[in-house]
């Protein structure tokens, strides 16, 4: 299980991030200098009410937003300084995400819907196949690779975004509520599946707004008003879900 306390490879150094939208009197602070690190082979956990800033930050460690002021470094590169294409380059070749919506082709099967994600890569299609059935037998969908998404429940659609996300091997899983659309034992089975990939060595930050989520976390960080609040170090007794 990974350990706050066992400094790894730092990945994620955040330094003063400020993000405002709109100007004069329509200014929002979504960021309000946020600072933090996250190591190699950290479950963090955001957590917050809507409109905390979580989700902008979220965007920020994945390069798809840029700050207004301060640095987002990931592994030694500042994300604001990388062009676009490079930015698209890192989100393909490193990053993974999973977003509270689904977002699967409805006309391709589980297993199409993981090979989309790998074709980009140059993949030859029967290395793409046998990939996305792996994948999908990672996350305890062997027996639904052919399913179309509308045969499937809400959890194993998202389990299947969840393959779908794992298919460039990402350095870091950036989920967005992903247990948001789910019911509340369903978002405990992909809790728990998240944890075991975090055992198995992926690094996660997870954005949400569920407390039960949050207070199983082996590191949580609590926003509100775009700035953090208390619980940066692990919580007391936290189980594995």
């Amino acid at each position: 299980m990974t350990n706050y306390e066992t400094r790894n490879q730092v990945l994620y150094q955040v330094e003063g991030v400020v993000k405002r939208y709109g100007e004069d009197l329509t200014e929002v602070r979504a960021l309000d200098g946020v600072t933090l690190t996250i190591d190699e082979g950290e479950f963090v956990v955001v957590a917050g009410p809507s409109g905390s800033g979580k989700s902008t930050l979220l965007q920020l460690l994945g390069g798809l937003d840029r700050p207004t002021s301060g640095r987002v470094v990931f592994e030694g590169r500042d994300l604001a300084t990388m062009g676009d294409g490079e930015l698209a380059e890192l989100r393909l070749r490193t990053l993974g995400f999973i977003f509270q919506q689904f977002n699967l082709i409805p006309t391709l099967s589980a297993r199409e819907n993981v090979e989309v994600a790998l074709a980009p890569r140059g993949i030859p299609a029967a290395q793409r196949r046998e990939t996305a059935v792996r994948l999908l037998d990672q996350v305890a969908l062997s027996g639904r690779v052919d399913h179309l998404p509308s045969q499937l429940s809400g959890g194993e659609q998202q389990r299947v975004a969840v393959a779908r996300a794992l298919s460039n091997e990402p350095r870091v899983l950036l989920a967005d509520e992903p247990t948001g659309n789910l019911d509340s034992a369903t978002g405990d089975d992909l809790f728990a599946l998240l944890r075991r990939l975090n055992d198995e060595g992926q690094t996660i930050v997870l954005i949400t707004h569920d407390r039960s989520i949050a207070e199983r976390a082996p590191r949580r960080i609590e926003m509100r008003d775009g700035r953090l609040q208390d619980g940066l170090q692990p919580l007391a007794g936290a189980s594995a879900g």
